[in-house]
């Protein structure tokens, strides 16, 4: 017999992953992200590679409870995140990779698209938050935005997923100290856990996801 609740299955989840942290130094906000990043993976070797900056969860929060938006890399996370949890907080998503002018700018610069994204939202990335799933190439010019031309996130979700620059973007953004990160060292990563790891904050901060979740099931 399988389970058929939504919230019981992923409380069972929980149960499961629970004994991986156990040997982590972790407080209650990062056993729920951490958590949460396995759980979207389904694979609890996430566990040792995740790296969280001490003052990460604080600066996410705080800039959700003001109204921050979220600058993403592709449409897969801002598809992803929970959009009636976000948006009570009065910010907005926002993705270009697909648009017109970033195609062209893309174009005539000989850069990915989701560079060009990037370089052109620009200073609107003072104070927001970045969540960087799919593309290392979008990390690394977040990173050189940070560095060459003052701009400061609250805080950079940076997770991209491959095998050519994902690890050395994310051992980058581990490196520096200006800016508060999430990311998972080494080639494993994905739009799925950048969601995940947004998604962790959004219900640390409104609690009454289960609950809403519950009267769905039954309706």
């Amino acid at each position: 017999m399988f389970m058929t609740k939504p919230m019981e299955i992923e409380e069972r989840s929980m149960e499961i992953i629970a004994p991986h942290l156990a040997g982590l130094t972790l407080n209650d906000d990062e056993k729920k992200i951490y958590s949460r990043i396995i759980h979207a993976a389904g694979d609890v070797g996430y566990a040792p590679i995740i790296k969280i900056h001490p003052e990460a969860i604080a600066a996410t929060k705080a800039a959700l409870n003001r109204g921050a938006n979220i600058f993403t890399d592709v449409e897969m996370v801002r598809r992803g995140i929970s959009i009636r949890t976000f948006t009570k907080f009065g910010g907005e998503i926002f993705c270009k990779v697909s648009d017109v002018d970033v195609r062209d700018f893309a174009k005539r610069e000989g850069i990915t698209r989701s560079m060009a994204a990037m370089r052109i939202f620009g200073k609107r990335l003072d104070g927001e938050i970045i969540a960087i799933g799919n593309a290392p190439t979008a990390l690394f010019e977040v990173l050189r935005l940070v560095r060459e031309e003052n701009v400061r996130p609250a805080v950079i979700i940076g997770v991209p997923v491959g095998f050519v620059g994902a690890a050395e973007s994310k051992a980058q953004l581990a490196a520096q100290n200006e800016i508060p990160f999430i990311t998972v060292m080494g080639s494993k990563g994905g739009s799925s856990i950048a969601v995940a790891a947004v998604n962790a904050i959004l219900y640390i901060l409104d609690n009454t996801r289960g609950l809403n979740e519950n009267k769905e099931a039954l309706s």
